[in-house]
């Protein structure tokens, strides 16, 4: 009898020095309002981390005995007020905070991460210059940046010495630094990028700048490449294609990402480029689970920003029960070189800059009948190991 009144009380006890845990606050910063383009990214952001953190705990959304707080917060699209919320989230005890999508407004949260001395995961931002020029040791960066884009793209087109590339895509970081990126890319195969065009984020009409970059193109005798590269700017490829880019002996090409651009994409059958994910590229457990909840929950499969949502959530606690900690100290050394799981395959976040290295895919578009979007057809899946990433930070 006293036996299991003593068993009772070890287990009432324990029960509740589980429940008493101190929590792992983890803070999700997104712009969810302020850009109809950016809401929907957040959205299928937020639906991935959500699932994300349900794969990776295997449904107890705890790790290292704690349970797991998440908060999410809306930057409206503003960097000084991503500044605030960051800062904000911290001081209330976030052990990390994930953000954002807009390159500007996450770089202008960098420093925050720095003053604090708390990890900043970076998803699903891509600028190059996050972990390069602006780069601080308290981030780690989960999603893709310009040079995996580019290098992909680089394969995807097949380039050689007597190719010219003119490039479009809105004035904004994550062109400037695509554009920088492409300029390096191209060095060994001969190719030179000889044009260049930034249109504002707003741009309703690209008419004037594909004219100005087929004038400057115009002199080139080999081969010339239409190179459009937006963030955000909705049904580009259908503007350009509706320009008639063939007048001027210019072939398209495109990095492809989510599912509503495929929807433009139509437009172009055949076009071969560089891509980050499409649901039925990758051919694994992680993806295939993947896709059958956001079926089943949302009677559609996962997008670009999904599987950014889905890998942060997968690195964010990866990285704390490999340090069995949630200090920052600890999960700097801890994810430095670590592997983890995502839905395209291993992923390794790099000592040197915190920047995870990845796979991408070499696609080709095709239609199908019935369906509003244009497919993308495999041609290879091109390994983290084929990218020759720059180290860009100073650390």
């Amino acid at each position: 009898m006293k036996m299991a009144a003593l068993v009772g009380t070890f287990m009432f006890w324990s029960i509740a020095a589980v429940g008493a845990a101190e929590p792992i606050k983890i803070s999700v910063i997104q712009d969810a309002s302020g850009s109809a383009v950016l809401e929907d990214y957040s959205r299928q952001f937020y639906q991935g981390f959500d699932l994300g953190l349900e794969y990776v705990t295997k449904g107890t959304m705890q790790a290292i005995g704690r349970p797991i707080e998440v908060t999410k917060q809306d930057t409206n699209v503003k960097p000084d007020r991503a500044r605030s919320l960051l800062a904000q989230a911290y001081e209330n005890g976030a052990n990390i905070a994930v953000g954002s999508t807009s390159s500007g407004v996450t770089k202008a949260m960098l420093p925050v991460a720095s003053d604090y001395e708390k990890i900043l995961l970076v998803s699903p931002a891509v600028a190059d210059s996050i972990t390069g020029s602006d780069w601080n040791r308290f981030i780690f960066k989960s999603s893709r940046n310009n040079s995996f884009d580019i290098q992909a793209q680089v394969l995807a087109m097949h380039l050689t010495a007597d190719t010219a590339i003119g490039i479009i895509g809105e004035d904004y970081a994550f062109v400037h630094d695509g554009t920088a990126a492409l300029k390096e890319a191209v060095v060994p195969t001969g190719a030179k990028v000889i044009a260049e065009e930034y249109v504002p984020m707003d741009a309703t009409d690209l008419t004037s700048a594909l004219e100005r970059l087929a004038n400057k193109m115009s002199t080139h005798t080999g081969r010339k490449i239409l190179f459009a590269y937006f963030a955000i700017l909705p049904n580009y490829m259908g503007k350009i294609k509706n320009w008639g880019p063939e007048r001027y002996n210019l072939q398209v090409s495109a990095v492809i990402n989510t599912l509503s651009s495929l929807e433009s994409f139509k437009i172009a059958p055949g076009m071969e480029g560089g891509a980050y994910y499409y649901y039925e590229l990758p051919k694994n457990p992680i993806n295939d689970w993947l896709v059958t909840e956001m079926k089943k929950r949302y009677n559609a499969p996962p997008d670009y920003f999904t599987v950014e949502g889905f890998t942060a959530a997968v690195a964010a606690i990866t990285g704390i029960e490999k340090a069995k900690s949630t200090e920052s100290e600890a999960l700097i050394k801890a994810m430095e070189g670590m592997e983890f799981d995502s839905p395209r395959g291993k992923m390794t976040f790099r000592a040197e800059d915190h920047q995870a290295m990845m796979p991408m895919y070499d696609i080709r578009l095709k239609n199908v009948e019935g369906l509003n979007r244009a497919v993308p057809e495999l041609v290879r899946e091109i390994s983290a190991s084929e990218f020759k990433i720059p180290i860009r930070n100073k650390r």
